[in-house]
């Protein structure tokens, strides 16, 4: 038995349940279908198939768990810290006890490749554990002594948040939110993606089943124009914190104003990868590659404009079209595989309009650029070659596996392309003159740089955008700094003179 058949067994074990029963909503710790007993299928990107009926959520739904979260909120905000740590540390316990099925339900939900996902529920694991072992000093301030007081500061949970996710590595991406909510002391509406709702069911079940009180998790399917419109504009809802398109973002913050929402946004991006000719050129060939055709181009920190300094183009292009054309697509639960088929029809004719349009405006389609076989929404992994930072698939985010070559003669030129876009997420600078990295990172506009690395994740560092590309940072403090509100209290040391009026 092959690697691949070995997974569809065990896949189609764990999906057995989903067929019989659909996902229902969760609301109160109950199973609810929608209240208006509406539903829709999600699919898989592989071959298309039906894999189970979801409860479609509406105002009603989010009414019914925004009510129960402001409910559940108080005796979940007073519980000592240690019992919340201990709920924390349990989650993170049974993520890791099926961490293979969550694997294995997010790479047919989503067509992420198993290489990736493997890794994917240990890593959301791994924040519940970091986050529990910030439940205790989360509320910790300071101590501010003036002449005539000694002034405390605070942190208090804001009380209920909604929480929406994206469809491209779901699970993952729920726990950075919800786990830094619980540990704050918020209580938490979840509205996942409608493209991949499995493992957000699995997850808010772990959560139950680890002592999580009812009414502090609840998770709301639905799509963005009723239940997502519904959770940002409820009154109860102190908070939303989205991941997902920039336009999205905008229309969030409309939404929220009226109830003066806060709001966090990790956004868009078209990030540089920007090579220098005294670079390490192996290890930035291999990180820029890896950046933009892993999790299928997918992802926000994806390096999609690569811009390269003319004196090493030549050589370093040849190489890259070489390796790109050596990348496996195939079936996502086969272990070989490194680029699986797109989230959906709808991504899938967004991400392949973008072929004409490049030739159109006049770059090379040096690699790729087009669909493989004909079940399914796989793309050949794409390059284009001969392109200027004006064209449309330099501007624009593709959000596929899709690069864009941009040459550049000096640093200053380099300077002026990275930052000539409306977005700032992150920034990769390849260079062995750390005088130029520490000018070049100190004047890009990015939320996030790395230098001669890829991007590499490290939980208590602040994670997150500039302009189009997001509001707010997740990581360490910077996370409660969203779920908190600052509280400040001063205590007089003695009988001060008070300005008396009218005496």
């Amino acid at each position: 038995m092959t690697a691949l058949t070995d997974n569809i067994g065990k896949l189609n074990g764990y999906l057995a349940r989903f067929h019989d029963h659909g996902i229902q909503n969760l609301i109160a710790g109950e199973s609810r279908p929608a209240a208006s007993g509406a539903v829709f299928d999600t699919t898989s990107p592989v071959d298309e198939s039906v894999i189970c009926p979801v409860a479609r959520g509406g105002a009603e739904d989010i009414d019914a768990a925004a009510r129960a979260a402001a409910d559940a909120f108080p005796a979940w905000r007073d519980m000592a810290a240690a019992e919340r740590k201990a709920i924390l540390i349990r989650i993170a316990e049974g993520i890791e006890a099926r961490a293979e099925e969550i694997a294995l339900c997010e790479c047919w939900d989503t067509g992420q490749a198993l290489r990736f996902m493997s890794k994917a529920a240990l890593r959301g694991a791994a924040n519940f554990r970091f986050f529990a072992d910030k439940v205790a000093s989360a509320r910790d301030g300071q101590n501010l002594r003036s002449p005539t007081l000694m002034n405390v500061t605070t942190r208090v949970p804001l009380g209920p948040v909604g929480v929406i996710t994206p469809w491209n590595t779901p699970f993952m991406l729920s726990t950075w939110k919800i786990a830094p909510a619980l540990a704050a002391g918020c209580t938490v509406v979840h509205k996942p993606a409608e493209f991949s709702p499995l493992t957000a069911r699995i997850l808010a079940e772990i959560a139950h089943e680890a002592g999580l009180p009812d009414g502090v998790w609840n998770l709301v399917n639905g799509f963005g124009e009723d239940a997502g419109r519904a959770l940002t504009e409820h009154p109860a809802i102190k908070a939303i914190a989205f991941v997902g398109e920039s336009k999205t973002g905008s229309m969030i913050m409309k939404q929220g104003a009226d109830t003066l929402k806060r709001v966090h946004f990790e956004l868009g991006g078209k990030n540089p990868v920007v090579v220098f000719d005294d670079a390490d050129l192996d290890r930035a060939l291999d990180a820029a590659i890896f950046m933009i055709y892993s999790l299928n181009g997918e992802r926000c920190t994806s390096s999609s404009r690569l811009l390269v300094q003319d004196t090493i183009a030549d050589e370093f292009e040849a190489r890259l079209i070489e390796r790109v054309n050596r990348i496996k697509v195939g079936h996502p639960l086969d272990p070989a595989t490194e680029v699986g088929p797109l989230i959906h029809k709808v991504h899938f004719d967004k991400v392949t309009s973008y072929f004409d349009i490049a030739k159109t405006d006049g770059a090379t389609v040096a690699a790729g650029g087009e669909r493989v076989g004909d079940q399914g929404w796989f793309v050949r992994p794409t390059l284009f070659t001969g392109a200027t930072n004006e064209m449309t698939i330099a501007q624009e985010e593709i959000f596929g596996p899709v690069l864009t070559s941009i040459r550049f003669a000096s640093e200053a030129e380099a300077l002026e392309i990275t930052n000539d876009t409306q977005y700032g997420l992150t920034g990769y600078v390849w260079t062995n003159d750390l005088t130029r990295a520490l000018r070049f990172t100190d004047r890009l506009e990015a939320g996030m740089i790395w230098v001669n690395s890829e991007n590499v994740r490290h939980l208590p560092t602040p994670f997150g955008g500039v302009k189009a590309s997001g509001i707010g940072r997740d990581g360490g403090d910077w996370s409660f700094e969203f779920y908190m509100e600052q509280k400040h209290i001063g205590f007089a040391l003695g009988q001060h003179k008070i300005p008396r009026l009218g005496a």
